[in-house]
């Protein structure tokens, strides 16, 4: 918003995470963004239609749930998938997937245009990174 985007959404399946994004909102001046409580696993029919899907932490957080993680994050693609206009972008950052575990959870639906640069560390010699950050296309 404050890069002059508009028409932006914020969703959370939390209440008072979206009463928190409301103060915060508000307190920066950026009125023009619409928050909304959604549970993206069964969204509403209004969460539809847009160009670009920023995920931090959600898709980490459905993949830790011990009750049935992988149908979770199955139902997250197929819903990121109607939640997006063909062609539209999804920008991910991870702290638990590597770039391969995403292209693979991804690969129905997805292609991926970039990996991001994120920080790297070295431990043993051996150079990694502790956060994935890439970006798909919807097909």
């Amino acid at each position: 918003a404050k890069s002059g985007y508009m028409n932006l959404t914020g969703i959370d399946y939390s209440p008072s995470a979206i009463q928190l994004s409301e103060k915060i909102r508000e307190k920066e001046g950026m009125p023009n963004i619409k928050l909304k409580v959604e549970d993206f696993l069964s969204p509403s029919a209004e969460l539809s239609g847009f160009d670009i899907c920023i995920d931090k932490g959600t898709f980490d957080a459905i993949s830790l749930d011990p009750d049935n993680a992988v149908a979770k994050r199955q139902q997250y693609v197929s819903s990121l998938g109607r939640a997006l206009k063909p062609e539209g972008f999804f920008l991910i950052t991870s702290c638990n997937w590597t770039k391969e575990e995403l292209l693979n959870e991804f690969r129905e639906g997805f292609e991926i245009l970039e990996e991001l640069p994120t920080p790297k560390f070295c431990f043993g010699g051996r150079i990694g990174n502790s956060v994935t950050a890439l970006v798909f296309q919807r097909k």
